[in-house]
């Protein structure tokens, strides 16, 4: 096509078979903020086949100091990231195939989008949807390519290639992310550094070159990075990799569960059995963006984006001030990750 994708044929690990390889494959991306648009521009350039981008939010004006799809008329038409994700996209390569979905990924949708995709990239802002996708990529048997963000720090990890540990088995060793981009901020190059492991990763993996499986870490401000074999940590009995595997997350049950109170503008959330929340860590790592924080053995209260948070030891999060179970999630997913 007019030596369009020349250049990256020229690299001999791709090559013209790898960049058929390449027009050949479809690409779930979860998530169209900060790392979706960044790996889905990448994408779009290569010259891969299709994209199906899947994200829940509506554009506000703090998404464009690092959204590199965005523009400030978007925000004022007040677009869904996926609307205008595709929009601009098809600017960029209009041979590319861009589907959308403005919609949140549930159990009930997460193994249907999964299937038929050549893998899937990830780049949601919660560890909710991480785990929901970390289970549907592997019933359905494609790789799940793990990254994250916050301040200058990134990883990346890749999840079912070659009978390493999945996300499941990580979590049972890490320590739990008190961190989020609303409390402690995030710069733009970490995003690129992470988008660009990942989408390194997916070219490799579709033209059929060993991809790294260690779990690698970034911090651009000091400089650090490590590479870390993590391959101790497979669980032989791990309920989403094991051989008898029963995909937990692709269950109602193991998601966060909510109600909105009788009689009373809140909404109640209780977090999956899985989500080990630490009261104190949360209390100081939301300290310098809430008003009126109250910390104590048996919970966190504060005054956050307009609503009174309270956040109970046994998992429960009352949202007040709205009926909205959308909105009442959004404003968790921003304190808890």
């Amino acid at each position: 096509m007019n030596g369009r994708y020349s250049r990256q044929e020229l690299f001999e690990p791709i090559g013209e078979e790898g960049q058929k390889k390449i027009r050949q494959a479809h690409v779930l991306i979860i998530g169209a903020g900060a790392l979706g648009s960044a790996s889905a521009e990448m994408l779009a350039r290569s010259g891969v086949g299709k994209l199906t981008i899947v994200d829940r939010d509506v554009l506000d004006w703090s998404n464009l100091q690092r959204q590199q799809l965005y523009t400030e008329q978007d925000v004022m038409d007040q677009l869904p990231k996926a609307v205008a994700a595709k929009k601009r996209l098809g600017d960029i390569n209009s041979t590319v195939e861009v589907e959308t979905f403005v919609a949140d990924v549930t159990p009930e949708n997460a193994e249907e989008l999964a299937r038929g995709k050549s893998l899937i990239v990830d780049a949601t802002d919660n560890i909710e949807t991480r785990l929901l996708m970390n289970d549907a990529a592997l019933k359905v048997g494609i790789p799940f390519f793990m990254g994250a963000v916050v301040a200058s720090y990134g990883l990346t990890y890749p999840i079912g290639l070659g009978g390493h540990p999945c996300l499941h088995c990580l979590l049972e060793t890490l320590p739990p992310q008190t961190l989020t981009c609303d409390t402690a901020g995030v710069i733009s190059p970490i995003i690129q550094v992470v988008a660009a492991h990942q989408v390194t990763n997916v070219f490799k993996y579709i033209v059929g070159e060993k991809v790294d499986p260690r779990l690698k870490s970034f911090d651009l401000w000091t400089g650090g990075q490590a590479a870390i074999d993590v391959m101790t940590l497979r669980r032989s009995n791990c309920p989403s990799c094991s051989e008898k595997a029963d995909y937990p997350f692709l269950s109602r049950e193991n998601q966060t569960k909510t109600a909105v109170l009788c009689g009373r503008n809140t909404v109640q959330l209780t977090l999956s059995r899985d989500r080990n929340v630490e009261l104190r860590p949360l209390a100081e790592s939301i300290r310098p963006i809430v008003t009126d924080l109250i910390s104590n053995v048996h919970l966190v209260a504060c005054q956050f984006d307009g609503h009174r948070i309270v956040l109970f030891r046994d998992g429960r999060m009352l949202v007040h001030g709205t009926k909205d179970i959308v909105k009442a999630k959004a404003v968790a997913s921003k304190l808890l990750g």
